[in-house]
Formats: structure tokens, sequence, C-alpha cells
């Protein structure tokens, strides 16, 4: 099992411990947000080297854009008539811990601004929606390069869901090793399709349910939606 929380390593050594302790083979991971054309394009890193300076570094950088985009999400909201609350909402997260949209969406539902996380997202935080605020960041190939370099290999999450074909095989080139076909938001259309894909270009696929923690979004996915005993074989000999 990997989870790969975004930009931040932090759990990495809990989950160790509690998969070890439970039998299960533990890989480390993390998922890194990157941007294109204006949108968030995630990578996940799997085998990563955690204690790598480089990725640390990076992803440092990549956690204080979240805390800017948190602080400025909250003043939008505030100035719609739906406060939460900023400063405990920036507290409650220390150094090292990864802040996101999620924790605003909780915030409106303690609030009482929105009866569930996904109707915050769907009325108010989500994309296009009026609080929304874009994320500053890396490119996808600079994401790649820091997977690639702190001994990782690198997938691109969710593709059915980003709907951006065209930008795989650019990434590719810059050294993408693998596609999410497996995910938990995927009919086995979708999935055939990226098979197939991942096939023609000569990249490996991976799998996972993309369950975030919240009770009621992908809840069913967990420990359900996975990644195919041979397809994890080959994840792992390509492992630098």
């Amino acid at each position: 099992m990997s989870v790969t929380d975004h930009d931040t390593v932090a759990a990495l050594a809990e989950v160790e411990r509690v998969a070890t302790a439970s039998g299960i083979a533990f890989v480390p991971g993390i998922e890194i947000t990157a941007v294109d054309g204006g949108r968030d394009v995630h990578v996940l890193g799997y085998f990563i080297a955690r204690e790598d300076a480089s990725l640390a570094a990076f992803l440092e950088r990549q956690r204080a854009d979240r805390v800017r985009r948190v602080a400025a999400m909250a003043d939008k909201l505030a100035d719609m008539g739906k406060a939460i609350n900023r400063d405990a909402l920036l507290a409650a997260y220390p150094k090292g811990k990864s802040l996101g949209r999620p924790l605003v969406a909780r915030a409106l539902v303690k609030a009482g601004h929105v009866t569930d996380t996904r109707q915050a997202f769907d009325q108010l935080i989500g994309e296009g929606k009026p609080a929304f605020i874009p994320r500053r960041g890396p490119c996808p190939t600079e994401v790649i390069g820091i997977i690639n370099r702190a001994g990782g290999i690198a997938s691109l999450a969710h593709p059915g869901l980003l709907k951006r074909v065209d930008l795989i095989p650019s990434l590719v080139a810059a050294g993408l090793t693998a596609i999410e076909a497996f995910h938990s938001e995927h009919d086995a259309a979708t999935t055939g399709r990226y098979l197939e894909l991942a096939n023609r270009l000569g990249i490996l696929v991976s799998g996972g349910s993309d369950y975030h923690g919240e009770k009621e979004r992908r809840r069913a996915a967990f420990g359900t939606i996975g990644l195919p005993r041979e397809c994890f074989e080959r994840l792992k000999a390509k492992v630098h």
C-alpha cells in the first residue's frame, strides 16, 4: 500500500509502521500538484527517497503556496458573507503538513454555510466557482524530474478526470513512467482506454482509490480499487 498525500511526506513513517505491523508491503509515495495552462495536474510519485534534500526543499515551497492560496480563499469567502475561521485553519496545520481545499470545505461545513464538503466544492471552492483561487506552481515536466531525481517513478494521476490526453506524450518524453489507469472514478471503458494508451506509448500503469478520508467521497473505493499484482511488479522493476 501507498499513501500519496498532496505535497507532503509527513505521514509516511506512520503509514510504514502500520502497514508493516499488518503484514502489508509499504511503498513510499506522494502526490505533487503541478500547473499547466492554469489547471492543476497531479503527478504521483512512488518509491521515492523521502529524505531527499531537493525534494524536501521543493515540497516546502509547495506548502507555502498552499498557505497563501487557502488564506486568499478564506478572505474571498468572508467577502461573500461565508466567513470561516481563517486563523484557526492556518494554525491547525504545523510545519511539514499540507493545507488544502478539503480543509476549507470542512470549515465551511462547520460554519454552517454548506451541508457537506461536496456542496462546498460544487458551489463555492471548486474550479470556476466564486471563491476559487488559482494555484501557482511548477509545470508537470519539472515535477516529473523532481520525482525521478528523488529515486521515484512518476505517474499521471486520474487522467480520465484530467481529460488532457494531448499532454501525455510530452510528459512521457520528460520521463513519465506511468498513468493511473485504475481509479475510483474511471469506469471500465475509461480504464480500458488508458490501458491501451499506456501500451501504445510504451509506459506502465498505476492505480488507487484516491480516497481522502472524507466520510462520503470515494469511501466505498477505499480498499477495493487498486492495482493488479502484475502491473505492480512491472512498476517495482522500474525503480531507479
